[in-house]
């Protein structure tokens, strides 16, 4: 199985969804970019105390499906007069006695978008199932674009609030196209130069990254090759095979074909125009030819230099440390201290709330429902130190200790020269003994520019593109001429994955969490609390 950055990240999301427990995890992808694959990956690196529950037909009704859970997980009923409430009980029962023998239950449904609106409703009450402590049973969503369309409903705003994790699995790049014909290649003993790169070129503009088409059209080039006894796969080649898949359906209407064939080009563009949120957390390294970057015509908010972050974080203009005397000579022992049973992701919730000025909510356990009731976003990663001090907001960090279990602590502040690091706002560690116990996780808290705004796709129409632009502006010290500015056109994509570029991020052209807050710090907003920094 070849897995590309993109579906690393998806699964490093369901993991993390799964081993945190409680609400949803929702995870979408065009057709053909491999969801379901993911799910097969995930089977086999579940934890040895989970039990998982896997729908993959959704189109049922709730009762039909509550059965569907008890057939999965082995529950017994009477299947000649099962209602809903009498499923529903047995459920309860069977994940309390699984609960009481330390395990946890999984439901993941595959194909999500086909559910219908009592269904899902259904679906979020099964979430009420808990203890006084702790939620019975997570569910993870997994289904196309339009799942997204649907859990923005109104009538089914509950469900979205509940939702603490999402993903969005995009098409794969021309380099992981090409690696991923490469691995396929390689896998079953071929040549994996068989594909001129011209040829590659070639399924890539045919197949925008898709790799079911990937699939197809590599499939459809070997057998073209084949019947003319060709060595190597060419960019003609590729060219026949995919006339022959869009003309299949009707020999006699080849401008019909050829408008499918737009279609299949245009379809990964509308699929990022539907898409939601977009959590970029792995970023990979990639040759993009950029245009030099002028420095801003305003002096940026004090934020955290290459040198406090032990590698360069390019920008359009230096970074410099907001120098402050906050952190003394560690005292405390990290590994004994951080086994704490009361650091837990809520305690830790709780504390970033109050950095942020934020009311705890005291009737409940907190989590990122309460934390968009606050005005505020979750940005769930993983990523390196580097990263995570690059965005320069206190952050929650996790730390696997024995027996499956985690403590989560807040990063507040660092002191580079003494190696130190700041948790909770008064106890300070050295670096070497966090990143020894640390295991790349963060949960950062978050506040847009704009209300609501927490991604910025292309083609786009709204006043979130013209903050964009204006904030872009900023940071070059130019100002480009356009008919309609509040249009995220192709020109402004390029400027955005320029950006990105410099900055290291995940160059995909889309204004994510990670990049919006990075040009919220460059702009010099006072909004948000950043690190406390000294040399």
């Amino acid at each position: 199985m070849y897995m590309s950055a993109r579906h690393q990240e998806g699964l490093a999301h369901l993991l993390y969804g799964i081993n945190s427990g409680g609400g949803f995890v929702a995870l979408t992808g065009e057709v053909g970019t491999g969801k379901t694959m993911l799910c097969q990956c995930l089977l086999q690196q579940l934890p040895s105390q989970i039990d998982l529950a896997l729908i993959f037909n959704p189109k049922l009704n709730a009762v039909e499906l509550l059965a569907a859970i008890c057939d999965e997980l082995g529950v017994g009923y009477d299947k000649n007069s099962s209602t809903l409430k009498n499923l529903v009980d047995l459920l309860n029962l069977h994940l309390l006695a699984v609960h009481a023998s330390g395990r946890r239950t999984v439901l993941l449904i595959d194909e999500a978008q086909n559910l219908s609106l009592d269904v899902l409703e259904q679906i979020r009450l099964l979430t009420n199932l808990e203890t006084s402590k702790t939620k019975l049973l997570q569910i993870i969503l997994v289904g196309q674009p339009e799942l997204k369309q649907l859990l923005r409903r109104q009538d089914l705003r509950q469900l979205n609030q509940r939702i603490t994790a999402r993903y969005h699995l995009l098409p794969l790049s021309f380099e992981e196209t090409q690696a991923y014909i490469h691995h396929r290649l390689t896998v079953c003993n071929g040549d994996p130069e068989l594909f001129k790169p011209g040829a590659i070129r070639k399924i890539y503009k045919f197949s925008s990254g898709v790799p079911r088409i990937i699939n197809i059209l590599c499939d459809r080039a070997l057998l073209g090759a084949y019947s003319i006894n060709a060595k190597t796969i060419t960019p003609n080649i590729i060219k026949r095979a995919a006339g022959e898949l869009l003309t299949e359906a009707d020999d006699k209407s080849p401008r019909i074909a050829t408008l499918l064939f737009l279609i299949v080009l245009c379809f990964a563009g509308v699929a990022i125009y539907m898409v939601g949120f977009h959590p970029s957390i792995i970023f990979k390294d990639k040759k993009v030819q950029t245009a030099n970057v002028a420095k801003p015509v305003i002096k940026p908010e004090p934020a955290i230099t290459p040198k406090q972050a032990e590698a360069p974080v390019q920008t359009g203009q230096k970074i410099q440390p907001a120098l402050q005397n906050i952190i003394p000579k560690p005292k405390i022992d990290f590994n004994a201290w951080i086994k704490d049973p009361g650091f837990t992701l809520n305690a830790a919730l709780l504390e970033t709330l109050k950095i942020w000025g934020k009311e705890p909510i005291a009737s409940h356990p907190s989590d990122c429902n309460d934390v968009l009731e606050a005005g505020l976003n979750c940005l769930l990663g993983k990523g390196s130190w580097k990263e995570v001090l690059a965005m320069n907001r206190p952050v929650i960090l996790e730390f696997p200790l024995a027996a499956e279990e985690k403590r989560y602590a807040v990063l507040t502040g660092i002191r580079q020269s003494q190696s130190l690091v700041e948790l909770h706002g008064d106890k300070s560690f050295s670096l070497a003994d966090i990143l020894k116990s640390w295991n790349g996780y963060y949960l950062m808290l978050w506040k847009s520019p704009r209300p609501h705004m927490t991604v910025i796709y292309p083609a786009q129409n709204s006043d979130n593109v013209l903050w964009l632009r204006q904030q872009l502006d900023v940071i070059t010290g130019t100002q480009e001429a356009v008919k309609n500015p509040r249009f995220f056109d192709e020109k402004l994509k390029k400027r955005v994955i320029n950006f990105q570029h410099q900055n290291n991020l995940m160059e995909d052209g889309i204004a994510g969490a990670q990049t919006i807050i990075y040009l919220d710090n460059i702009s010099g907003s006072t909004d948000s609390p950043h690190l406390k920094v000294t040399d």
